[in-house]
């Protein structure tokens, strides 16, 4: 095995991760926020080309390898890690620190990864640690959501790591890039993908898991599953046309479900699943804007969907309560965690001069741009529909509206806007939502491809200010429809829950235990006639154990001998 150049960005925050359980006070809070900046300055560091090659058997391992696209991800990874971290310093359990900072580390892995064997390394490696994140919440429904998780993205694993043994056992190499999904082998990989990043038929593990971590995890976790299955599938399927299908499917999903919702977080992860969706359909579309679109999206969908889920945060962190039919009228109590809940609100839907307007539209631009009609208009109803769920009716559920018997509760602690860092890490990304929407073209520097986009044309924004008013007044208009009660919403993960509920309670209790004491009874009869017919043979009057007289044992010899030699002559 030879090693040459340097050595990969993410492993920074996975190897310092392991020191943050260690340390206390200002220590712990100081290495929390210098392992993002460090990790930051050695993805810049890292030229383009492969800069780390191990030859491993009959391949060559590429774990460093730098370019516009691995770069986009991986700053937007390190910088999420980086204000989660302001977010989190607060946060007292070491496992969830520690898991978080590795889970980050991770997906910068993945980013920066040449060949098929590391991503599938740093891929596995995200699934233990964020299914940490999920468990140190320390409570029944986190584990039992825990266990859920890992098992899906494990059988996702498993189908991920069979396709890549099947391309490799065909093509030959491990190279990590584009690819068509022509084979088994090509299909499985895309399952794969896929299933990370919350298609169907198992999306349902995101809104099952995300909402029942910490008021600090659920951000970590809202940054980097789905945003490096985005990222693989720009490297490894673009313009594979199934994806369009599969994307419409998932922004429509996460809309209907996110209108149903009770519980704000879940309403927030159900967007995640819409928004993904719109980045995998410009992944389908495969021209060069539709994949500027889906990087650009990504990046800005991490920053605002990070907020919301901070505002979420800082709501449970005040009152313990998340719920929408528990909240409403909290503008008052905490002003400022309404502004920037209200400023993710507005960039998640699309609104001008904020970042949703700048990234989101150049999908549905290069859309129009290839005469994909039909996509095109269910793209711009999607993002009226995301205006519905998140635009307005997290903000005015959670902070506006007043809940039946509002003043008569009593919360465990008084409302109130969080301490300091939690403050500082929202207004943080509020403001890159604003000043990537008035101001883009940093981040279009960034972007794989040239970008020939003009986001604020007379066009587009009064286009998007129609769509979006008139969804506003569609909300209130329907406001009684849209009041929440206190239902649960049942998601297709129904089906396999109850499912292998029902194969344990029915089938291995009632019937495995006769199955196996018949197995056992069987079994012992049959070692039982084993060891009578040995001892027949064996025991101290079996043939093997009589005592053979000499003359005997030579004629014996003697006989064998001959037959060997005619056998050997003949």
């Amino acid at each position: 095995m030879m090693i040459n150049s340097a050595l990969p960005p993410g492993l920074i925050l996975i190897l310092g991760s392991l020191f943050l359980p260690a340390l206390i006070g200002n220590a712990r809070k100081t290495l929390m926020l210098l392992l993002p900046v460090l990790t930051m300055y050695m993805i810049w560091a890292v030229p383009d080309g492969v800069q780390l090659s191990v030859h491993f058997l009959d391949y060559t391992l590429e774990p460093l390898q730098g370019d516009k696209l691995s770069r986009l991800f991986a700053t937007i990874f390190t910088l999420m890690a980086f204000v989660g971290g302001i977010f989190a310093l607060n946060q007292k359990s070491d496992i969830e620190l520690m898991s978080a900072y590795a889970y980050a580390g991770g997906a910068v892995g993945v980013a920066m990864a040449g060949d098929l064997l590391t991503v599938f390394v740093f891929w596995e490696f995200m699934a233990v640690a964020s299914t940490l994140v999920i468990w140190s919440a320390r409570t029944k429904e986190s584990y039992a959501a825990s266990m859920r998780y890992i098992i899906v993205h494990l059988f996702g694993g498993v189908i991920l790591m069979i396709g890549i043994i099947g391309q490799v056992y065909a093509s030959g190499s491990i190279e990590f890039g584009a690819m068509k999904a022509d084979s088994w082998w090509t299909w499985l990989i895309l399952a794969g993908f896929l299933i990370n990043a919350g298609a169907p038929p198992f999306s349902a593990w995101l809104p099952d898991a995300y909402p029942s971590a910490s008021w600090s995890g659920s951000v970590f976790l809202s940054a980097f599953t789905t945003k490096t299955a985005v990222y693989v599938l720009i490297r490894s399927f673009p313009g594979e046309t199934v994806l369009i299908y599969v994307g419409l499917y998932m922004v429509f999903y996460g809309i209907i479900y996110a209108l149903l919702e009770n519980d704000m977080r879940r309403i927030l992860a159900y967007s995640i699943i819409n928004q993904v969706g719109f980045m995998v359909t410009g992944i389908g579309i495969g021209t060069e804007m539709a994949l500027n679109g889906a990087a650009a999206h990504a990046f800005a969908h991490i920053i605002y969907k990070a907020l919301l889920l901070m505002s979420a945060g800082a709501v449970i962190h005040a009152i313990n309560k998340h719920k929408c039919t528990d909240l409403g009228g909290l503008y008052k109590a905490m002003p400022l965690t309404m502004i920037c809940g209200t400023i993710g609100a507005l960039a998640i839907s699309g609104f001008p001069l904020t970042s949703g307007f700048t990234t989101k539209t150049m999908i549905a631009g290069a859309a129009a741009d290839q005469h994909l009609a039909t996509v095109w208009f269910l793209l711009e109803a999607a993002s009226a529909g995301v205006f519905l769920h998140a635009g307005i009716k997290f903000p005015w559920f959670v902070f506006f509206q007043r809940a039946p018997g509002y003043v008569e509760r009593e919360f465990s602690a008084k409302p109130k806007d969080p301490p300091f860092n939690m403050k500082l890490a929202m207004v943080i990304f509020a403001v890159l939502c604003i000043g990537l929407g008035v101001y883009p073209e940093p981040l279009y520097a960034l972007l794989p491809y040239t970008v020939d986009y003009v986001a604020y044309t007379g066009t587009h924004v009064v286009h998007m200010l129609e769509l979006l008013l008139f969804a506003g007044f569609a909300f209130f208009v329907l406001l009684k429809m849209m009041k929440r009660t206190l239902t649960i919403t049942l998601d297709f993960d129904w089906f396999y829950r109850k499912f292998f509920n029902l194969l344990h309670e029915e089938f291995v209790i009632k019937h495995g235990g006769a199955a196996f004491q018949a197995f056992k009874n069987s079994s012992q009869k049959r070692i039982n006639a084993f060891i009578k017919h040995v001892f027949k043979h064996h025991g101290p009057e079996g043939v093997l154990a009589r005592t053979w007289p000499t003359g005997s044992m030579v004629l014996w010899v003697a006989v064998l001998l001959g037959v060997y030699l005619l056998i050997y002559y003949v």
